[in-house]
Parts: C-alpha cells; structure tokens; sequence
C-alpha cells in the first residue's frame, strides 16, 4: 500500500466509526523513544521514519508535527505523501489542537481518534483539554485502527530474555527493588506499575532484544509490598530466567493479562506515573491512584561505582575502535570508492572486534557534506553518496557493550576547508570544551548550564535546537533521563554518578554540519560554605580532529583543555595500537602551543 491507499484506508475506518480525526504518536504502549516495529504506525501511516513526531489525519487532510532534528528528512519523505509538515518550535506553526480545530471548524461536536495504549495518561489529559478549549471535541480513546487496516503488521516479538551479571550491574535485582519498596512505603502505597522497558530491565537485571539497538524486552511489572509480578509472553522466559526470577520472588503472568489484574485492584494505593503510564492502563484500577513522578529512572540514572568502572572499560575499548578507524579513514577516503554506508559498516566491525561487543546503540549518523546539516541522517542504499577529498564528514556513532553504552560525535575534515567551515567548527569546539570545563553546584539543572555550550555559538547569531546533552543508560537506552542539557526548562537536578553527553552543533543547510559529542561523568569537585560543587569527568577516549581549528580562536584554557584530554587519549589507547596506527594517534593528539 502507498501512503495514500493507507490514509485512504484510514479514512473509510474513520467515517465507519464516526470519527473526524485520529492521531498517532511515536510511542508504544510502554512511552518508548525507540519501538518495536509492531507499534510504528505513526511511520506506516505517514512514511516518516524518525524517532519523534505526531501525525494527525482527518477526513481531507494530513499533517506531521516535529522537531528541528528531522525537519530536512521529514520534508524529504513526506513529500507527495499528502501530509504537511509542522515545524515545532519554530513562530507561526500551529499546535496539533489548534490545527485540528481549524480543519474542524464549523462541524459541531467531534470525536477524535487515539490509541489509548500508545500515549501517556498525561499526554491524553493535556490533550484534551487543550482541544475542549476550541470546542465541543471529545477523546476516544478504545480503538487502534493499525489492527483492521495493517494487513501485514509485524508481530509483537518474542525475542529471550537475558540475566545480566551482577559483575556488570553491580547491585542485585533484589536490593533494587528493596530500595524502591522503601520509597513506595513513604508516599504510603501498597503497588508500582512500571512500564517503560528500561526501568523494568534495571529493576530487574534482565536484558532483552525486542527493540532495535536498546537491550530490553517487552513487558510490564507490577510492584507490590510483598512481591512482583512481571507481565510477559512466557516464551521469552528460558528455564534459567524462570529460575531466577523465582529466587528474587518474581511471579510471571501472561503480558496480556497486566489490564485484567490492574482492574482487579479495589483497595489501598497504586503509584501511577501519568507521564509513562499509557491513558489506559492509568485508568483501569479501581483503587486509589497516587499520580506522581516514578523514582525509578532517578535511581536508574546514578550510576553505582561497578556501573562507572564498568563505563571506563567500555569507553577504551570504543576508543580503540574509533581510533582504529579514524587511522584507516582518511587514506581510504583518498584511495576511492567509500560512501557514508560503507565507513559505517567498516567503523561498526572494528567495534565487534572489541571484547563484550553486543551491538551498536543506535544507527549510526554518516552525513558527508550536505548530508551534515540532517541532524539525525543515516544513510541508506538510496540516500548514500560517496566521500571526497574535501569538506566535512559528521560521524555520530555508539555502542552496546555488556559493561557500558557509548556515544560519540567526530567531525572530521577529509580535505581542504573553507574559511566558513574552519570558523564553524571552531565555535562548535570552543562550546564543547567550555561546557567540559564547568564547575557547578550539586542540585543545578541541565538548563541552567546549557547556555555555556552555546555562548560562543550566540555571539555570532549561531544556534541549534537539539538539546546539548542526555543521559546514557548503562547497557541499556542510549538516550536516559530524567536529566538532560538544554535550552529548555528542564528541572531534573545534576547530580554525581549520572552519565551525560556533550554535544553541540551547528548546521548549513545544503552545506555541511558540525558537532562534537563526548560522554561525560559528574564527579564531586569541592565543598566550601556556599555548598557542593560538581565538574565533569570526560569518559569518551577519542581525539579531535584538529586540522580545521583556528588556533587564534581558542582560549589559552581551551588550548590547555585540548592537551590535556589528548595527553590522555594517547596514554590510554596507544599500548594497543599497531605501531603504524600508534604514530598516527601520536599526529592527533600532538600539543598545540
């Protein structure tokens, strides 16, 4: 089917049961960022694959609402399909209530179609409330059409869960789920749904493959004072795991069976978080509902010091491998005949060589040239161009180790420069060195340290509308809250033992891209009469490409910045190098003056 036999298909599902829009979120009925393919009907429906958006249908119109990361691709691939892109963020582009009650202007009460298991309780309720403010509009929420008009929808999978070591989590599953018991106690609750995939494969130490690139299975888990019960297709669960959760008195139910239970609960009090629980299942109990903030991914996000030492062995083993291919890349590039496809696939073997190797983290990000200013490009058979002796490559990378989870960014020039791609890379690197550089006190935001990454990039009217940094999960989800760096309010306090990346940019369209990306760990710095201070502890080991930089630019602390993490880099990753890969680091990371 084409994007217009599937709308069309909607729409006559639509008008039998009487419904003037329907909307479809990137989620699935666990809040993830990144899905199986069974819950990817926002891309099915529309043709846009990337990881954030919203597509809305009504009787005779389309549109797709997101953010600045996946405006050029999204232009791209919804062209011809009949959907209109909306730009978020950016002056004059309507909100998805606004712009349903423009097409249904005139037409008196409306209902309008939404999954009820694949968005957030909250997400629901603002929803609504926004569109009752245009109208009499009313949510149905009961339905999911992709059943009736997706013929060959992909099966929810049934891929086995996995045990992970207590040598590589570094607190038992047991201990875990005391901590959270004790918290559960203070807020005086008797229960805890937990539904997204990585706060259930931490809680529980279990790992999975059921979702491209993140380790975690498909599932639900239900806390209670006394004991769990982990909602899961019980072909997933091998002898081993059935054994195992047994000892950590964990009972298993069908995953089908979590709605039924919840709406047996009668008495005491369930902790619901509006924002992860998906509108239905937050509406099936029949109890009380505490509707608060879950405390498991602030625990998820500080990292015990197994997990740090863990993160350590995983960044050198990625640095070997990056520095691997950045030795191999320029002489190849210069020999002819690779493409943005082929370098991922040779960067992506070097990192399988590594010990503890379980896959990469996400797709990578190959944008040579133009490709650059994509922010979140990967290339394909059909969008894959060959790499030259000249201008940019943008190569935003990462890896599953069983120990760790890597992120990185290089920028790298593959030959001559223009003065305006020089100075754009230079103002790049002086925010990524400054916001490394930073001592905080213990409890400030991510946004309030967010403009240090961007002062030098706003002093000459440059800016980009990506967030500066994310948590990184631990074996687990690349991207991990609730902290992260960026422009917008974001409360979540900084604190040490959280993983966070470092990663500003700035992008040309139809030009070239820039950003620079390490991971970095908060560490205690000192303690005066004013209080805590925290700083920054660079895990990622690669070099920087210094071959564009514009020396006059930087800083004498930036220049002693960039010697030092060199120094570094070179110390940790040159015993295992080839001699002839060995003199080539020692060419990257030589001082500057």
């Amino acid at each position: 089917m084409t994007i217009k036999e599937r709308l069309s298909a909607l729409r006559a599902l639509m008008r039998e049961n009487h419904l003037e829009a329907f909307i479809f979120p990137s989620t699935d009925p666990h809040n993830g960022e990144y899905v199986p393919d069974h819950w990817k009907g926002r891309e099915w429906i529309s043709g846009f694959n990337g990881s954030a958006g919203t597509a809305v249908v009504t009787l005779d119109a389309a549109a797709l609402w997101t953010d600045s990361r996946y405006f050029i691709a999204a232009e791209q691939q919804l062209a011809g399909t009949g959907f209109l892109l909306m730009k978020e963020r950016i002056s004059g582009t309507p909100t998805i209530d606004e712009w349903i009650a423009a097409q249904l202007s005139g037409k008196g009460s409306c209902d309008i179609g939404i999954d009820g298991m694949c968005c957030s309780a909250s997400f629901v309720k603002g929803l609504q409330k926004a569109l009752s403010a245009h109208g009499d509009y009313t949510l149905f929420t009961e339905m999911d059409p992709l059943d009736h008009i997706w013929t060959d929808r992909p099966p929810v999978p049934t891929h086995p869960v996995e045990i992970h070591p207590l040598e590589y989590a570094g607190e038992s599953a047991v201990e875990k789920l005391a901590r959270i018991r004790e918290v559960m106690a203070s807020h005086h609750t008797d229960s805890m749904l937990v539904t997204m995939l990585d706060d259930i494969a931490w809680t529980l130490n279990l790992r999975g493959s059921d979702v491209h690139c993140n380790p975690v299975f498909v599932s639900y888990l239900l806390i209670t004072k006394d004991d769990a019960v982990l909602f899961v297709n019980p072909e997933k669960v091998t002898t081993e795991v059935a054994a195992y959760l047994k000892d950590i008195a964990v009972r298993v139910d069908d995953y089908d069976m979590v709605r039924y239970t919840l709406t047996q609960l009668r008495e005491g009090t369930i902790w619901l978080d509006p924002n992860r629980v998906n509108d239905m299942l937050f509406h099936a109990p029949e109890c009380q509902v505490l509707p608060e903030t879950s405390p498991i991914p602030a625990m998820k996000a500080i990292k015990n010091e197994t997990e740090i030492e863990g993160y350590r062995r995983a960044m050198l083993r990625d640095g070997i491998a990056m520095v691997k291919f950045l030795s191999w890349l320029k002489p190849a590039v210069e020999g002819g005949g690779e493409t943005e496809v082929s370098i991922d696939r040779r960067l992506t073997a070097l990192r399988a060589e590594q010990p503890l190797f379980k896959g990469i983290s996400f797709d990578t990000i190959a944008g040579y040239g133009y490709h650059g200013a994509i922010v979140h490009y990967e290339p394909t058979e059909e969008t894959d161009i060959p790499l030259q002796n000249k201008s940019f490559l943008l190569l935003d990378s990462g890896a599953q180790y069983l120990d760790g989870t890597t992120d990185i960014t290089r920028t790298i020039a593959l030959g001559p420069l223009t003065e305006k791609e020089k100075h754009v890379y230079t103002l790049v690197l002086k925010g990524h060195i400054q916001l490394q550089m930073l001592k905080f006190p213990k409890g400030a935001c991510g946004s309030q340290l967010d403009a240090i990454a961007r002062h030098d990039l706003w002093a000459e009217g440059y800016n980009f509308l990506h967030g500066t940094g994310h948590g990184v999960g631990s074996y687990l989800n690349v991207h991990e809250g609730p902290h992260q760096i960026r422009m917008e309010w974001w409360p979540a306090p900084l604190l040490p033992g959280m993983t966070v990346t470092d990663e500003p940019g700035i992008y040309i369209e139809g030009e070239f891209g820039v950003r620079l990306e390490n991971t970095l760990l908060i560490t205690p710095y000192m303690k005066t009469q004013f209080g805590e201070f925290l700083q920054f502890e660079t895990l990622t080991l690669c070099p920087i490409d210094m071959t564009p930089v514009i020396l006059s630019m930087l800083t004498p602390q930036e220049k002693a910045w960039l010697n030092d993490y060199h120094q570094r880099v070179y110390d940790k990753i040159s015993p295992f190098l080839s001699e002839e890969e060995c003199d080539w680091l020692r060419s990257a990371t030589k001082k500057i003056c």
